[in-house]
């Protein structure tokens, strides 16, 4: 069975990490993505990750994560020949993803308008840190600085989180544009230029901080002791009683085994959240301390009161219900490696990994083979070292 997406052809010029994971929603949906780097100067990320051996293959896992089901294409746009065989094969696809600065491609002749002159119905995918216009346009960007820029650093208390939650996200956002543009395109005829903004999408993660710092800048952050974290006896617990009526069943789930908590039987509205909360939080403080973690979630569970261990990522990944779901599967190259899927599952048409991450050129003279290169063209290319 095709996947979802099978018949829809892809270009990525991307690098590290936003782009190629937009690539790769489509690709596991079985979109045709060609990857273009150059040959001299591959995505960086293909040397990342912790085992050497395949950082020095060119297919580190930080490349690998997102490279599944793709074709390679080693192209050097920097020269002529290889933007005008760039806009040869763009006359061939749906859509072209890129994450260059803002003007990189434009300065060489293969901005939007270039490529709709070669194809007007191609949907394509900027995906800088700031965005195509503003002051900070040309600025670029990284998942570290663009948390750093977005405030959301200064939120975590000066802590940047360990994970590129940024990019995955800007990732996530682009495909969900070129999607929507890739359904337009039937009913208007016409393809669609998207700039996609990390700092915008940061921005968008802490919508309702956002919006409440604006509304009210002088308000400080609201206390809600039902969803926060708490020692136990053998770890930490986060509590998950987000709503009123969530206090008032952790009220009897606790009363039930003998701890009683009088204040939480008296919460009704989100007003008594905030005006107890800190009284919530040292009752709670003194029952939690007394069990274990386990323990705890078994009691909570029982009363439909969601809660977690803080876990580490060891122990995340190998859960019963990651695995019950599917969620990593076996390199198709390499059985010892585990490569994650999607967030999701499908009935018909869903994500599915097939195809190992390919070597830089693995796929250069299909691609363009595919495209109307004759032979003599593609040899003449890999000699100038064009085309590797």
């Amino acid at each position: 069975m095709h996947g979802a997406l099978h018949g829809i052809r892809i270009i990525e010029v991307s690098q590290v990490l936003a782009a190629p994971f937009c690539g790769y929603q489509f690709a596991l949906l079985g979109a045709d993505v060609i990857k273009v780097e150059l040959p001299d100067a591959p995505d960086c990320a293909r040397g990342r990750g912790p085992l050497e051996e395949l950082n020095n293959q060119g297919i580190g896992l930080t490349y690998q994560v997102q490279g599944g089901n793709k074709k390679s294409l080693a192209l050097d746009i920097r020269s002529q020949t290889g933007r005008e065989t760039l806009l040869r094969l763009v006359e061939t696809a749906d859509v072209l993803i890129e994450n260059y600065a803002t003007g990189v491609l434009q300065g060489l002749g293969l901005g939007y308008e270039d490529m709709r002159s070669r194809n007007p119905e191609i949907i394509y995918c900027s995906m800088t840190g700031y965005g195509d216009t503003g002051p900070k346009a040309t600025k670029g960007a990284y998942d570290n600085t663009i948390q750093a820029a977005s405030g959301t650093i200064a939120q975590c208390n000066g802590v940047k989180p360990g994970v590129s939650f940024v990019d995955y996200a800007a990732g996530y956002s682009a495909a969900f544009a070129i999607s929507a543009a890739l359904l337009q395109k039937p009913r208007t005829g016409k393809g669609c230029y998207i700039s996609a903004s990390m700092l915008e999408v940061a921005l968008s993660l802490m919508g309702p901080e956002a919006a409440a710092l604006q509304a009210a800048p002088g308000a400080s952050k609201r206390k809600e002791a039902g969803i926060s974290a708490f020692e136990t006896a053998d770890g930490v617990l986060m509590l998950g009683a987000f709503k009123p009526a969530q206090y008032r069943k952790l009220g009897r789930c606790l009363e039930d085994i003998g701890y009683p908590v009088p204040i939480l039987s008296g919460i009704t509205a989100w007003a008594d959240i905030w005006a107890n909360s800190d009284a919530i939080r040292v009752a709670l403080q003194d029952i939690f301390i007394r069990q274990s973690a386990a323990k705890w979630q078994v009691h909570l569970e029982g009363w439909d009161i969601p809660a977690e261990r803080v876990a580490t990522l060891s122990s995340a990944i190998a859960e019963a219900q990651v695995s019950a779901r599917g969620y990593f599967s076996k390199s198709p190259a390499n059985p010892e490696i585990t490569l994650p899927l999607a967030g999701y599952k499908m009935s018909a048409g869903g994500p599915d990994l097939t195809l190992a991450p390919p070597s830089l050129g693995q796929d250069s003279r299909e691609i363009l083979e595919q495209a109307g290169l004759k032979a003599s063209e593609i040899d003449a290319l890999v000699q100038e070292g064009i085309v590797k």
